[in-house]
Order: C-alpha cells, then sequence, then structure tokens
C-alpha cells in the first residue's frame, strides 16, 4: 500500500536545505500541504534570510503541490505561535510536525563557552518543545497528530567536540519517551529520527566517499514512515545512507544487594553481574521501580501482594 498524506497539513522546520528540504519536497509530493519553515541562518545560527525556504515553496509549487513559507526562529516561542497561528488560518489542522532545524557549535568543551551551549540547546531543545507545544493541543484536539524530533548518535553515544549538541539531542529522546504517552490515548504519536547525512553541518567532517553515500533523500523514507497513519509511537529510527536500524535505550537485570553489601564496596564486589545480563528496553519511568521493588521483596522474603 503507497503512504500519502493527502488532505494533511505539514510543518516541517529547518526545510530550506538539507535534510529539512528533502522532508518537506518528498512530504509534497505524497499530497501534503507544507509549512516550508527554515529562519535561514548559517550553520552557527547566525543571520536570517528567507530566499530558501521561498524557493523550496517554489519547488512544491512547480510540482502541483501547496506550501507557504514561513521565517520563524524556533528558539522564540512567540514566532513559532505565529507559524501555527498562519497555519491554522490558511488549512485549519496541522497533522505533522517534523523538528528538524539545528546549528551547531562544534569545540570541546575545555573550549567551549556556557554561551555556545545555551544558545545550541536553545534551537535543538527548546526549539523542539516550542514547535511540539504549539502543535500540541491541536492535535489532541482533532485526535489526530504524527510528530518526529531529531535526535542524534552524537547525543545517543557521544561523539567528540560535541557536548552541547548531543545534550540536546538526547534530552528530545526524553521529551518523546514521555509525550508518546500523553499523545496515547488521541492518537497523537511520536518518535524520534537519528539521522546520518551529508548535510553542510557535515559537509567538511566526512570522508568525500562517505559525504556522496549520505544523501537526505537516504534519511527522508524514514521520516515518511514515521509519521504515516500506521506510523509506531516511541521509536527512534537512524538512517542513514539508505540503512535503516532502531535504537533502544536497555536496563541490565541487576540484582538486589542485601543491607550489609548496600555500599559502594558492595557494588564493586558486584559491579560484573549489575552490569551484565537481561538488558530489556523499558517501556516507561514506573517499570524501573516494580523491578527493583520485586528485587528487593525477594531478598527480604516480603509478600507485597497483600
Amino acid at each position: 500500500m503507497t503512504i500519502r498524506y493527502d488532505d494533511k497539513v505539514a510543518i516541517v522546520t529547518g526545510a530550506g536545505g538539507g535534510l529539512g528540504r528533502c522532508h518537506a519536497l518528498e512530504l509534497a509530493k505524497r499530497g501534503a500541504k507544507v509549512v516550508v519553515n527554515d529562519l535561514g541562518g548559517s550553520v552557527s545560527g547566525e543571520g536570517a534570510n528567507s530566499s530558501a525556504s521561498l524557493a523550496v515553496v517554489a519547488e512544491i509549487e512547480a510540482m502541483g503541490g501547496e506550501a507557504m513559507a514561513h521565517g520563524a526562529n524556533v528558539a522564540d516561542l512567540s514566532q513559532v505561535e505565529d507559524m501555527v497561528a498562519q497555519t491554522m488560518a490558511r488549512w485549519g489542522r496541522i497533522d505533522i510536525l517534523v523538528n528538524n532545524a539545528g546549528i551547531l557549535r562544534d569545540k570541546s568543551f575545555s573550549k567551549g563557552t556556557v554561551d555556545d551551549f545555551r544558545l545550541v540547546a536553545d534551537v535543538h531543545l527548546m526549539g523542539t518543545v516550542h514547535c511540539t507545544k504549539a502543535c500540541w493541543d491541536i492535535m489532541k484536539a482533532q485526535e489526530y497528530g504524527r510528530i518526529v524530533v531529531t535526535s542524534s548518535s552524537s547525543g545517543l553515544y557521544g561523539n567528540f567536540g560535541q557536548s552541547n549538541y548531543g545534550a540536546a539531542k538526547m534530552a528530545v529522546v526524553g521529551m518523546m519517551n514521555t509525550l508518546a504517552q500523553e499523545g496515547a490515548k488521541y492518537n497523537v504519536k511520536i518518535n524520534a529520527l537519528a539521522p546520518t547525512a551529508g548535510t553542510r553541518m557535515t559537509e567538511g567532517l566526512i570522508d568525500d566517499k562517505a559525504f556522496a553515500l549520505l544523501t537526505p533523500e537516504t534519511v527522508t523514507p524514514a521520516v515518511l514512515f514515521l509519521v504515516s497513519d500506521e506510523a509506531p509511537t516511541r521509536a527512534i529510527l537512524a538512517a542513514g545512507a539508505g540503512a535503516f536500524a532502531v535504537a533502544k535505550i536497555v536496563e541490565t537485570e541487576g540484582m538486589w544487594l542485601p543491607e550489609a553489601d548496600q555500599t559502594p564496596e558492595g557494588i564493586a564486589a558486584n559491579w560484573s553481574q549489575i552490569s551484565e545480563g537481561g538488558e530489556r528496553a523499558l517501556q516507561a519511568g514506573f517499570e524501573q521501580s516494580i523491578k527493583m521493588i520485586g528485587q528487593a521483596a525477594a531478598g527480604l522474603g516480603l509478600d507485597m501482594s497483600q
């Protein structure tokens, strides 16, 4: 069955180039009306120019689609709210939100400034919060919504010189984990994309041959799947060069320690069993509490059923 988005309205942030442009074009090709958001700044987040977003709108209109441009800085809530208000005034609904906008301020933690760290967090984390918050109640009221947050292997696994970027990219996963629960009964699904692509943000960081494989076009199918009617929720889908994988946060089974061993020395002595074995992906924070209470009850011989 062909996945389409006829009669659906999508907002794609940072859509003036790179991944966002590709996401916007492909959504439009499959029937979506698209808001092309782009501040038009540099990779480091400086300046603003509307020409990039207007060019993408022109591409969409040339193929017979419907689109509008908006230059909201996602780090500014009032600008995001204006974008959402204009979208509702034109089309009356918002079905899809792809949080893609981002900047880089790569430096080692020693050399980077707190201001740089805050700016990256403002764009990646608070930008995602602003856009999602502005659309959330609309999606709940219409009982339909598909949201993508853009994470990164830098957040999931770490990358030298990207402590600011990595912190923000892991933070949006934490947000997603909770919103997937809060949106479930309203048919609002939220997932994370962890892309590897050759864009202006990665140019010069990747070997030329590898860069040629990492086209935005090889990542966008992951977004199209994550915003489809039958999408999962709370998934972290990694994509790059036409390869796809799911990242999972897992926890070991661990063990309960008798009171005498509930010490740093006791943890050290049992580190191997604590840190290995029985890994599984928990579906909510309370599952950790239930597991640990169960282990303690078993160790103490307590009957928790009464």
